[in-house]
């Protein structure tokens, strides 16, 4: 049995990984005005936050279309017996339902989507165990009965700079009524039940980091490995910073730099940071 392994391009995973294990990206957009443009084909991460800057009004962001994916998938119907395709939470984008929707329609390939409930390097994370399962022999039930397994122990934590990009969006969920307090705060965010709520109200960066650091901590002293991903919004530095800090106390463990790219990023502002991690 050949099996293909699908994504969407909120996975950020770094392109050598898409290499060494053929992974298949749909994308998403965001839309300047009339321009839409597909997220790492017609628009870098770096030229989509310098364009942010100059733009008078917030891009506006767009799920693939289900004839996108459709066309997407026939295509791995010549080649591929199953897709496994991961995807972004379905609590703030309708592509998970678009490739379930689109999958029905095409014959030929066994379509599982698999929805990561959250999105960025978290995703990335199940997308890369599937790849290396499916490289390996293994069958798509399986497959998805290890991401399951994975998704006990993910955890993931982020905090913005400005929430009025989260609110205007509309992906804020379940504190609607906090807003107006949680604009003077730095929070910290998860996802619950899909969809991104805040987890605690802090006062400042500085804390909100050292509080998500601090749960990172928690489960590093427990033992076993963890696999673990610092995440930036067009600050790097900050994401090394903390990744270095991590690593001088745990050099055992695995940690990479990543980052919130145009979709995502459009929605938390730059100078988002988060950490995603899991035991592996």
């Amino acid at each position: 049995m050949k099996i293909a392994v699908m994504s969407d391009s909120t996975s950020y995973m770094p392109d050598e990984w898409i290499e060494r294990y053929n992974i298949h990206i749909v994308p998403l957009s965001v839309v300047f005005g009339d321009e839409s443009c597909r997220e790492g084909i017609d628009i870098t991460t770096e030229r989509f936050y310098q364009e942010v800057k100059e733009a008078k009004d917030l891009p506006k962001t767009s799920q693939p279309s289900i004839g996108m994916i459709t066309e997407k998938l026939e295509e791995l119907a010549r080649e591929y017996d199953a897709v496994i395709s991961v995807h972004l939470s379905s609590g703030i984008s309708g592509t998970y339902q678009a490739v379930a929707s689109a999958g029905e329609m095409v014959e030929g390939i066994d379509v599982y989507p698999y929805d990561s409930e959250l999105s960025c390097m978290a995703q990335g994370f199940y997308v890369a165990e599937a790849a290396k399962l499916a490289e390996a022999g293994e069958t798509p039930e399986p497959i998805i009965q290890r991401l399951d397994v994975m998704k006990k122990s993910m955890r993931a934590y982020f905090m913005v700079d400005d929430l009025s990009h989260l609110q205007r969006g509309g992906r804020l969920n379940g504190a609607q009524a906090l807003v107006g307090s949680l604009l003077q705060v730095k929070p910290v965010l998860h996802f619950v039940d899909k969809q991104i709520v805040p987890f605690e109200k802090i006062r400042t960066r500085k804390k909100a980091l050292n509080r998500i650091m601090g749960m990172l901590e928690e489960d590093a002293e427990k033992g076993g490995k963890l696999k673990v991903a610092f995440i930036h919004a067009n600050d790097e530095a900050a994401a090394v910073r903390l990744k270095d800090t991590f690593d001088a106390a745990h050099p055992n463990m695995d940690t990479m730099v990543s980052y919130f790219g145009p979709v995502i990023g459009t929605h938390l502002g730059e100078g988002a940071v988060g950490v995603c991690w899991y035991q592996e």
